[in-house]
């Protein structure tokens, strides 16, 4: 129990701001093991977003209060999956060769196709929640956490990790991952979706997992695989799907 808990503070620390523990550090192992932990890391960070959105609600108009509320959770995460999308847009975009891609993704500099994309993810995400019911605004932006992070590591689970440089630190989290975790990944990753009481929900992960085929098949062909930035691109993009899905699903069902 003592390690669990040790991996999932791990977990905590790698992909948030959040304090932790000091004998809670980067131990290659234990970063390797928190992956299963990340649709619980996605619950914290989105019940901190749905937080701040329904205390600001009683202030603000429902639009500011969802603004906020995504800020809060990119400081939280210090723009972490962000970031990684907004690399895979510069690395692929701008690069024709995967070593090419490769030393795009590493820079730290952000370019014309990353500021593109990662500001048409931002306002198709805050455009999608401003569409959907403020009373139901809580649970969905937890769940869109949760299920998103889910999806990333499937990313994990089914591509192998390509960068060959040690000096990279998000290897060990998205260097492998087996059965068994994958499975408690799920579990994590789907548990707030049991709060929508209405088993149709659970269809969102069709398209979720349709845009991470989307993308895994494109990280697949210019770089034989994955990096953390790319699992990261997977968990915005299936964050986004996943809003816009429940508002489909909401008009027919």
């Amino acid at each position: 129990m003592k390690k669990e808990i040790h991996i999932f503070f791990t977990a905590l620390m790698f992909f948030t701001r959040i304090p932790c523990p000091k004998w809670v550090n980067h131990d290659p192992e234990y970063l390797r093991l928190s992956a299963k932990y990340f649709p619980l890391v996605g619950i914290i960070v989105g019940s901190i977003g749905a937080g701040v959105f329904y205390g600001l609600s009683f202030l603000f108009p429902i639009e500011i209060a969802i603004l906020l509320s995504m800020s809060a959770t990119i400081y939280t995460t210090g723009a972490f999956h962000e970031d990684g999308f907004a690399d895979v847009c510069d690395g692929f975009g701008g690069g024709w060769t995967k070593e090419k891609i490769l030393l795009i993704m590493k820079d730290s500099r952000l370019g014309t196709y990353g500021t593109v994309g990662i500001l048409l993810v931002l306002a198709t995400k805050f455009t999608a929640l401003s569409s959907i019911s403020p009373a139901y605004l809580p649970l969905i932006m937890i769940a869109g956490h949760s299920t998103s992070r889910f999806i990333a590591t499937t990313l994990i689970y089914t591509h192998p990790y390509v960068r060959d440089t040690d000096n990279s630190k998000a290897k060990p989290a998205a260097k492998s991952m087996s059965t068994s975790m994958l499975i408690m990944s799920a579990v994590f990753g789907i548990i707030p979706l049991v709060f929508f009481m209405n088993p149709w929900f659970f269809a969102a992960l069709i398209p979720m997992y349709i845009s991470k085929m989307f993308l895994a098949a494109k990280f697949k062909k210019w770089i034989g695989g994955q990096t953390g930035d790319c699992a990261g691109a997977v968990q915005q993009l299936s964050e986004v799907i996943f809003y816009l899905s429940i508002l489909v699903l909401w008009k027919y069902i």
